[in-house]
């Protein structure tokens, strides 16, 4: 039984503590928060053991009620692998500690890729932090980005992928973000990140994306070209999708969905917690194929994209599915992932 713990129960984290619950060969050991907050609240309304970042962490939780069980330290004492999922640059500090207490770790897409040893995405390259020490599993549109070309270059040989991101402006909770009333090009005068991060995952491929940021919170939608090495079919990439894990296809002409908040009401609807999306949703009906150029729009949930990929992680550093074809199986099983909406 894998023992795990996850620093930062917010958006990500309380997310992968509940998939870690999931598993059968994982134990939660505790979760560990820095503020008392609604979401400490909840870890402690379900059974979850908290911890404290540090002493001061420790006091201000004690004085809100939480009595939480100790400090992180405590924590790294009790499991073999931690989950960092806290706030973006905020993890390389835990670095050292954690190494110091000889747990391996998992970091964010929000970290320097020298954060880890690796960079992951687990259909790319999971072969590559077996029984390494530490990995970084890549950001949310990254994930999106890397599932759908690692599917296809398995089978094609891939040149390049070109992607424009049309990203959410705010997690459905952020309360302080924006835009409210504009669409600002992000970065404004280079690539977006998103290219550069997919190639340290999938070297001999050429990444080129471009982002905006928009007034909505639901889910990110990227507008993707991959240009192959030889001439493909539409039926030929549409096989493959069907048989990759991890991508939904959805029929707009059957099913109407033509728009992501539909996604995201579908899974309501459906009972899912937190209406979540870890799958990467591909429109079927814009796939189309001039020669040697794919086209297709796909949506990202930012909130829950990255879970599945974690959860491999986490067998991968210690060893415990050899391959990928064995952690995609448990992990998709666990999570109720879907393969198609029509």
């Amino acid at each position: 039984m894998i023992r795990v713990g996850v620093n930062g129960y917010g958006t990500i984290g309380k997310r992968i503590a509940d998939a870690v619950l999931l598993q059968d060969d994982m134990r939660l050991e505790g979760v560990a928060k820095r503020r008392p907050d609604y979401e400490a609240f909840v870890a402690k309304q379900a059974g979850i053991p908290l911890y404290a970042i540090d002493e001061e962490s420790y006091r201000n939780m004690k004085d809100s009620g939480l009595e939480p069980k100790g400090t992180l330290s405590e924590l790294l004492d009790k499991v073999d692998i931690i989950v960092d999922s806290t706030p973006a640059g905020v993890g390389a500090s835990f670095k050292e500690k954690y190494a110091a207490k000889r747990v391996k770790s998992v970091f964010q897409g929000g970290e320097a890729p020298d954060v880890a040893e690796v960079s992951f995405s687990t259909l790319c390259n999971y072969s590559d932090a077996f029984m390494k020490n530490s990995a970084r599993v890549v950001s949310c549109n990254t994930t999106g980005i890397l599932r759908i070309a690692c599917s296809l270059h398995n089978e094609f040989r891939i040149k390049r992928v070109n992607a424009f991101i049309v990203r959410r402006g705010a997690d459905p909770k952020e309360y302080k973000k924006g835009p409210i009333n504009s669409v600002i090009i992000s970065p404004p005068d280079a690539a977006s990140h998103h290219g550069k991060d997919a190639k340290s995952v999938l070297h001999d491929v050429d990444f080129h994306t471009k982002a905006v940021v928009v007034p909505t919170n639901n889910m990110h939608v990227h507008f993707i070209e991959v240009k192959f090495g030889e001439k493909i079919s539409r039926e030929k990439v549409l096989e493959v999708l069907l048989r990759a894990p991890r991508i939904l296809l959805i029929d707009a002409k059957r099913t109407g969905i033509v728009s992501t908040s539909q996604v995201i009401e579908y899974f309501r609807d459906l009972g899912r917690k937190r209406a979540d999306v870890p799958e990467l949703v591909v429109w079927e009906n814009t796939i189309h194929v001039d020669g040697d150029i794919l086209s297709l729009v796909q949506a990202v949930h930012q909130e829950s994209i990255v879970v599945p990929e974690n959860i491999d992680a986490i067998r991968a550093l210690t060893g415990t599915s050899s391959d990928a074809t064995d952690t995609l199986r448990r992990t998709d099983d666990k999570l109720g992932l879907m393969k198609r909406i029509e």
